[in-house]
């Protein structure tokens, strides 16, 4: 990409939102009060705000690697506490995305350098799910799987910490885990059964 084309779209975006607003980026200025923290995958394919048709000021966003969640991951942790705390968001959505590249090179035994120790926590995915993801015999099933899987426990690693845990005693508030299917655009809710998945370990990692 031409660096230099970027500016002249972003002037062309200028201009075409001033001309439907011209007050949009006054507005804009004033703050911004999503309802909805998006933590997905820093894949250039997956564009949060556009799959999702919002507008600025609407979802308050974080993307990593394999839209990964580890307790250890000081940014993570403190996306989730300025948006759950401070925006006072209502919503929390984990959205991975087929064909992830993160996934697949956790598949692999591979040295992959300083990807390794981000990669060990999805392989920590695998091994908490190996009974299951052994009987997949089609790779790419098996692969979609895991998929699937790691943003099952990344929603459970958001609903390990404090911040979430005193919203859902305070308001209404979900997290979801949700799928991008890059070959059809479209979302897929997992539908994730929290209180099934929680019910032995919740006694556990409950803080508050």
């Amino acid at each position: 990409m031409d660096l230099a084309r970027i500016f002249i779209n972003n002037q062309q975006w200028i201009d075409e939102k001033l001309k439907k607003d011209p007050q949009f980026f006054s507005n804009l200025s004033m703050g911004q009060s999503p309802k909805v923290l998006y933590i997905g995958c820093s894949d250039s394919r997956v564009t949060a705000e556009e799959l999702m048709g919002t507008k600025p000021g609407e979802v308050f966003v974080h993307r990593n690697i394999a839209n990964m969640v580890p307790n250890t991951d000081l940014s993570a942790m403190s996306v989730i506490n300025y948006a759950v705390s401070h925006l006072k968001v209502n919503h929390i959505v984990v959205c991975g995305h087929y064909y992830c590249n993160g996934v697949k090179a956790a598949m692999q035994s591979a040295d992959m350098g300083i990807l390794n120790p981000w990669l060990r926590n999805i392989r920590d995915v695998y091994r908490l799910h190996k009974t299951e993801l052994d009987l997949i015999t089609d790779e790419e099933a098996k692969y979609k799987r895991l998929i699937e899987l790691n943003v099952q426990e990344q929603c459970v690693n958001v609903l390990k910490t404090s911040d979430v845990q005193k919203a859902y005693l305070d308001r209404d508030f979900t997290v979801d885990g949700w799928v991008f299917d890059i070959h059809t655009g479209k979302l897929i809710d997992l539908k994730i059964d929290f209180d099934s998945i929680l019910k032995e370990i919740m006694e556990i990692y409950r803080i508050i």
